[in-house]
């Protein structure tokens, strides 16, 4: 039965996943708000519940049906979109009370489903909306998504069936965004997409225009444009292409950082072709070596998948070999998952879970190991530390060579500086994946 609205409605706001999940909740939100609704801190303060889902791996997807679960136990009234959106039956067939369900991307099809089901209020009150749009993240920080979809077909991936094909947005559109996110304060934008070095390329590099100066719709020319806002900017998700080693000169540690998400995902050339990974001809250890020439100063993340089906324990070797190598400053590392409906569960020779699993665990205690000895190698180091919180221990930041929220932090025992603040200090301490450091004096 439905209940009563509030006399302004109240929608409470589940957003799960990847930080493209992340900007898609942010886009309806800022949409829920622009038209008078009201967020709610607690499903029984809600009219409805949206939850924006992950369907990417089992854990997530079984995450997501959780908190599909919890939300109509506590609240009833649910709207499901995002990843899992897309197996609407799966959705429906476990909980057939929710209200609607959508696929990933889909504001005009979420509104459509809350103004059914809750109707906007008479008046919106627009100017309550900020410039920058609602954000899930502190003030210092934002998400910035360049593109939608991706055009690869790897066989562990199930993403482009989810989000479709690769679909930039105008350049003009996204420095805008950015803009506009510097102007509320914003110090730091990390860039997503599924494939950021991929970028324009559905539009054939063509010229488009920001702030009236025409600019080549590509990786190279999205990143120089960047280059241009004077804060700090994060690339994630750049594949190995060869437009890569364009971007090196473009690096600063006051600018667009010197620090790259790169998702190889393995190392040897038989497992990449395997997998269908794009740029796999290229050897991992030949680019890294090439980048690392161009850029000593080059921090570099990634993810890796370990008990890919028919992986021989010397393929595994060798990518145990390139971790170490490679010099690989933060890694993110999974057991192989048969996600339903990915090409890689028709192979033949699936390993194992109990190889699988020691696999894993290898591997990350030769990645703690490495972490610690190339984080020892900062003490002394002076570096600009970016502050996110206060705390009753002190503060906590991070400098270029750390995102948030995967990476590792820089504690910092005293100090009055900020979240926001950027502040000048030396590394004194570490740890497997954190710093110790203190703030320089004039």
């Amino acid at each position: 039965m439905p209940r009563p609205s509030s006399p302004t409605p109240r929608v409470g706001f589940v957003s799960l996943g990847c930080p493209k999940a992340l900007v898609d909740s942010e886009q309806i939100l800022t949409r829920l708000k622009s038209e008078g609704y009201d967020t709610a801190s607690s499903y029984d303060d809600a009219d409805l519940v949206i939850i924006n889902t992950c369907g990417f791996i089992d854990t997530a997807v079984a995450e997501s049906l959780d908190a599909i679960g919890e939300a109509i136990s506590d609240n009833g009234r649910v709207i499901v979109t995002g990843c899992l959106g897309a197996k609407a039956d799966l959705i429906r067939e476990r909980y057939p009370e929710v209200l609607a369900v959508t696929g990933p991307h889909d504001e005009p099809a979420v509104m459509a489903a809350v103004h059914a089901h809750l109707p906007r209020p008479h008046d919106p009150f627009v100017d309550l909306v900020p410039p920058q749009g609602i954000k899930l993240t502190p003030r210092h920080y934002a998400y910035l998504k360049i593109s939608e979809g991706c055009n690869h077909s790897c066989r562990f991936c199930i993403i482009p069936s989810l989000r479709g094909d690769l679909v930039s947005r105008p350049v003009g559109d996204i420095i805008a965004e950015a803009e506009r996110l510097v102007e509320a304060g914003v110090k730091e934008l990390l860039i997503v997409s599924q494939d950021t070095s991929a970028y324009g390329t559905d539009l054939r590099h063509r010229v488009g225009f920001a702030g009236g100066r025409p600019v080549k719709m590509s990786f190279p020319g999205l990143v120089a444009e960047l280059a241009r806002l004077g804060i700090w900017v994060r690339l994630h998700y750049v594949y190995p292409y060869k437009s890569v080693e364009e971007i090196l000169p473009l690096l600063d540690i006051d600018g667009v950082l010197p620090y790259l998400d790169v998702p190889f995902q393995h190392a040897h050339p038989r497992v990449l072709a395997a997998m269908r990974r794009p740029a796999g001809r290229a050897h991992p250890s030949a680019c890294v070596k090439a980048w690392r020439a161009s850029r000593p100063d080059l921090v570099l993340r990634s993810t890796v998948i370990v008990g890919f089906p028919g992986e021989t324990e010397a393929e595994f070797d060798t990518l145990l070999a390139f971790v170490e190598e490679a010099g690989i400053d933060r890694l993110g590392a999974f057991a192989y998952s048969a996600v339903e409906g990915a090409a890689a569960n028709a192979l033949p020779n699936p390993v194992p879970e109990k190889i699988k699993r020691e696999r894993l665990e290898r591997l990350m205690a030769r990645q703690e190991a490495l972490s610690a000895e190339r984080l020892r190698a900062r003490i002394g180091q002076s570096c600009r530390v970016l502050i996110d919180e206060r705390t009753a221990d002190g503060l906590i930041g991070r400098s270029y060579a750390e995102a948030p929220e995967i990476d590792g932090v820089i504690h910092i025992a005293a100090g009055n500086a900020r979240p926001g603040d950027l502040v000048d200090c030396r590394i004194v301490a570490t740890d497997i994946h954190d710093l110790t450091a203190i703030i320089l004096r004039p």
